[in-house]
């Protein structure tokens, strides 16, 4: 059986467990959504009661019901490299797409459906309270009153992007940015706007999860960082998962119908780890690299175990 990679060919990230499933002789497909239709061809038949559909990447044809997993890691989106591109191109490519996938027995790390749901910060906060995580006290609103109020109460402040996402181009990461109480919060009411407790951090945690497997990194912070992502200041190392922390990321996982999951927490002074985030497609290369810990390998043995 084989497995399906979709991502786009600048994947660094995707190259590394490509590479481990050669080597282990596992048959592979890997294609860019974005490449169908051209370079990427499909085709499926619904008659006499049963589902026929195949894939074309170049010069390879593959099965759909041969398939036993799908790595959903960067795909382009469907119909972005047609010769005429448009918005109704591109939701029926989709649709055909990942609607044809989901009728295959494939395991799928991770499943649209729920990659989408987990993307939302409102719903990753409302899992972690049901999971167990601690998480700072957070607030999205539009009420300016209401802001200052949250403000008055928690003092230490910092302000987040809700989706992570900026409309540049190329999209900009928006950097988590720490404020007094004493801000202007009349802009509040233009966008909705994510206030969140500061947490007084001694290091930064990546706890990157490939089915039940757990691979815990820490990094130092300075006392003044707020957004590690901007700081170079120290290298991952890895660390012991607290056992509350453990059953708190089983828990979540299986609410979010997650296989994959990178988790960051905010270590504070007293060793007590914070809930931030979860990003369900996020990059595990540094960490690797950093550590020497096979998460490249723990995806390779998860994509290639058939299906149950």
């Amino acid at each position: 059986m084989t497995v399906l990679v979709l991502t786009c060919e600048e994947d660094l990230t995707a190259d590394m467990v490509v590479t481990i499933l050669h080597d282990r002789g596992v048959p592979l497909v890997r294609l860019d959504p974005a490449d169908l239709p051209g370079r990427v061809a499909l085709s499926a038949d619904y008659a006499h009661h049963a589902f026929h559909g195949y894939l074309k990447a170049d010069e390879r044809m593959v099965s759909l019901r041969s398939l036993r997993s799908i790595w959903v890691r960067r795909p382009g989106t469907p119909g972005t490299r047609a010769e005429e591109q448009s918005a109704w191109l591109a939701t029926e490519a989709e649709h055909a797409l990942y609607g044809m996938l989901t009728c295959t027995p494939a395991r799928w790390m991770n499943h649209p459906v729920a990659a989408a749901q987990a993307r939302y910060k409102p719903w990753q906060l409302h899992l972690a309270q049901q999971s167990g995580f601690t998480i700072p006290p957070t607030l999205i609103t539009t009420f300016p009153s209401v802001a200052r109020q949250f403000a008055a109460t928690h003092r230490d402040l910092v302000v987040k992007s809700v989706s992570g996402k900026h409309p540049g181009e190329p999209p900009m990461v928006l950097p988590t940015t720490r404020i007094g109480p004493d801000v202007d919060f009349t802009g509040v009411a233009a966008s909705p706007t994510l206030l969140q407790r500061h947490i007084h951090k001694q290091a930064d945690i990546r706890l990157t999860c490939v089915g039940g497997r757990l691979f815990a990194a820490r990094k130092q912070a300075d006392p003044d960082e707020v957004d590690s992502r901007f700081t170079q200041n120290a290298a991952w190392k890895p660390t012991e998962i607290p056992d509350t922390v453990r059953r708190s990321v089983a828990a979540y996982l299986r609410l979010a119908q997650l296989s994959y999951g990178a988790f960051d927490f905010a270590e504070d002074r007293e060793g007590a780890w914070w809930f931030l985030e979860c990003n369900q497609g996020g990059q595990f290369g540094f960490i690797q690299l950093d550590t020497d810990q096979p998460i490249a390998q723990a995806i390779a043995t998860w994509l290639a175990e058939e299906p149950a």
